[in-house]
């Protein structure tokens, strides 16, 4: 089941100095993780961006007989040991710059199926719990698979509700394998490989559950998914993280907002007031700008509506077909071009995007998201 190279990655991943940026430098130079560590340190410290300190712990036979028992292990445990540089990562994630090296997984990730991260606060109120129920109410009919870091609060909300509605659901660990935190989540853990999903770890069997994991495990989180929901989240909440990593690996980011006094809605609106995520409106918006509608066929409805035509103003109007010439046009760019400063052009953009026509992008781009009629 696994092969001397499932051996030599762990054992090179787990050397000082050796993340996993270094990791995919090396093999990539080498070829391999057995290469990398039978080639010799004045070698190894040719490579670009790679010196003698970096590769000083390579060889070192107490990581060989470490990673000897954590083959041992996830034969026991009956865990699926990813490598990145075999191309056995999740397709988006092993695009990121920082994909993990190594990726433990227990249970099934159907690649087949769209992923969709949710995340939020452990502290979820009754107005997460209810947004989560009537978001998975209306897209249990589409083909994807729930993305959460399997803790309390949104999280364990996200995964009830993934098994209620029969929708496959990843649990990512900020931990090996050996443990389960929280200890509350056992059995849903359990529950969630039962039924056709799975969890996902970077972390080996000696790694417990500590404070600066959680933050590194948010990246996968991110980077696994076309786009991340963060559902509730106060400032500076942990679900902060998972939307700027998002934002990095170029991802769409969307925030439920609420209430400027409600504590686990101003991370939200925050990160909307920052251009870092879009807000949600409705959950039929929300899928049609996942992308869940883009191949649905139109079926007929129980009360039909007609179109409305919008009336838009001269400044609307123009900001609008500016947007649609040129799609993901910057703030500064789009003032240039219509002549109009970018603190007036703020308040037509937030009136389009509250009309449903436009979205905005972190960096302040914009694109058109459905044709208007104008009369």
């Amino acid at each position: 089941m696994y092969s001397e190279e499932h051996l030599y990655s762990i054992a090179l991943r787990e050397c000082n100095f050796i993340g996993d940026i270094n990791f995919y430098k090396l093999v990539r130079s080498f070829g391999s993780a057995k290469k990398v560590w039978e080639t010799s340190k004045k070698e190894l410290s040719k490579t670009d961006g790679i010196g003698a300190k970096t590769v000083s712990d390579i060889g070192n036979a107490e990581h060989l007989k470490f990673a000897e028992k954590e083959i041992l292990f996830c034969e026991k445990n009956s865990i699926k040991i990813n490598l990145r540089h075999q191309n056995e990562l999740p397709f988006l994630l092993k695009e990121c710059d920082d994909a993990p090296a190594i990726l433990y997984q227990k249970g099934n990730f159907d690649t087949t199926l769209k992923p969709m991260s949710l995340v939020g606060t452990r502290n979820i109120t009754l107005y997460g719990k209810k947004f989560i129920e009537d978001f998975f109410e209306e897209a249990k009919s589409h083909r994807f698979i729930s993305v959460s870091g399997l803790a309390l609060g949104v999280d364990k909300d996200v995964h009830e509700n993934s098994l209620k509605y029969q929708i496959p659901t990843i649990g990512v660990l900020a931990h090996g394998f050996h443990i389960l935190y929280p200890s509350k989540n056992k059995k849903l853990s359990e529950r969630i490989i039962e039924e056709n999903g799975g969890l996902l770890t970077e972390f080996n069997s000696s790694r417990k559950p500590d404070r600066e994991n959680f933050i590194q495990r948010n990246r996968i989180v991110a980077g696994i998914s076309p786009c991340t929901i963060v559902v509730e989240t106060a400032f500076g909440g942990g679900s902060i993280s998972t939307a700027t990593f998002a934002n990095t690996y170029n991802r769409d980011v969307f925030a439920l907002p609420g209430k400027i006094t409600d504590k686990y809605s101003q991370g939200c609106n925050h990160l909307i007031f920052q251009n870092k995520a879009s807000a949600i409106s409705t959950i039929k918006d929300l899928l049609d700008l996942a992308g869940f509608n883009e191949n649905k066929e139109k079926t007929g409805q129980l009360f039909p509506h007609s179109e409305v035509s919008i009336q838009l103003s001269e400044s609307q109007e123009l900001i609008y077909k500016s947007i649609a010439e040129n799609p993901h046009i910057s703030l500064d760019d789009l003032a240039e071009r219509i002549s109009i400063a970018s603190h007036k052009i703020l308040p037509l953009i937030l009136e389009l995007e509250l009309l449903g026509k436009v979205k905005s992008f972190s960096g302040r781009q914009f694109i058109v998201i459905q044709e208007l009629t104008i009369s």
